[in-house]
């Protein structure tokens, strides 16, 4: 009987051994996907904000969380297992997907460069929808369609990090990467857009410092805004034209991808910090690239139409 209790006890460790082995395996995995997807992050980060402009402020947080509820079901219910069939049927797929998303990605940057010099815009106006309801609507639908691109990204690039390993442990990473980034964006940007009611309740309490900091976070709030704008552009261009690269290195197009190692590599021996340097150029040389592919895009884009008028 002891021999028995002993022996059973025995495999209780070992299953439990095994099972700490697993969510370490699975930690370590979604801890190196979620890295890769770290510029995407910023993107969605970045992006998110400008679709609780125009609405009242009890109603923010409350539509946030629809967005991140949204955002959750996009990565968790449609695109981890498409993600996960891909990649045991047609992993072959992967990396062209991969490519047309960051090509979108740079489209999307360009376009918005191009409006900004432009000044022509796309967007519809909020104020011309009069119902509360409507209006939330409209934005939380508008949010979580461009959060499934994003997403798609994400758990794509995460997907890519994740060679050699059991379906079940991928699976495991993915959801651990989608629960966490979802989470820790949706979160930031509730920190975010609530900045300057922070900053107002502050302003109000007792104390020279404290009101300070509250006038500053009030003030501050559109330069955020503005300088998260920039930064989502600079994370497209950057994140699309990474992906171009690895995607045309994959394909064996190596000419272009190559020189940008090479010059990456001579900055580093060049300047100090080298390990900064030679992310710093291999980000500028993928953000180039990125606009010069979003570029093509947008001109394809605008001339089509063009020749369709004249042709009618």
């Amino acid at each position: 009987m002891a021999g028995g209790l002993v022996a059973l006890l025995d495999d209780v460790a070992a299953l439990a051994r095994l099972a700490a082995a697993s969510v370490d395996d699975v930690a370590a995995a979604a801890g190196r996907a979620g890295v890769k997807a770290a510029g995407v992050v910023i993107d969605d980060t970045a992006v998110t904000p400008r679709y609780v402009v125009g609405l009242t402020p009890d109603r923010e947080l409350p539509i946030i969380g629809k967005i991140a509820l949204g955002s959750l079901r996009n990565k968790l219910l449609f695109i981890l297992p498409v993600a996960l069939a891909l990649s045991a049927l047609a992993p072959w797929a992967i990396t062209p997907l991969l490519m047309v998303g960051g090509a979108y990605l740079c489209f999307e940057a360009a376009e918005k460069i191009w409006e900004a010099l432009s000044g022509t815009h796309h967007a519809e106006e909020v104020s011309a929808i009069d119902s509360p309801a409507a209006l939330e609507e409209r934005q939380v639908a508008g949010a979580i369609r461009t959060d499934f691109i994003l997403s798609a990204e994400i758990m794509a690039i995460s997907l890519a990090e994740l060679p050699g390993l059991s379906l079940g442990t991928r699976a495991a990473a993915l959801a651990a990467v989608a629960v966490a980034i979802t989470a820790g964006v949706y979160g930031l940007v509730a920190v975010i857009v609530k900045m300057d009611d922070i900053g107002l309740h502050l302003s109000r309490r007792t104390g020279a410092a404290t009101q300070a900091v509250g006038r500053a976070l009030v003030r501050g709030m559109p330069v955020l805004l503005q300088a998260l704008s920039h930064i989502g552009v600079a994370a497209m261009v950057w994140v699309g034209g990474g992906i171009l690269v690895h995607g045309m290195e994959e394909f064996g197009l190596e000419a272009l991808p190559h020189r940008l190692h090479e010059l990456a590599e001579r900055a580093a021996h060049a300047f100090p910090a080298g390990g900064v340097t030679e992310w710093a150029v291999t980000a500028l040389g993928s953000a180039l690239l990125g606009l010069v592919a979003g570029a093509a895009i947008v001109a394809v884009l605008h001339l089509l139409p063009r020749r369709h008028t004249i042709g009618h």
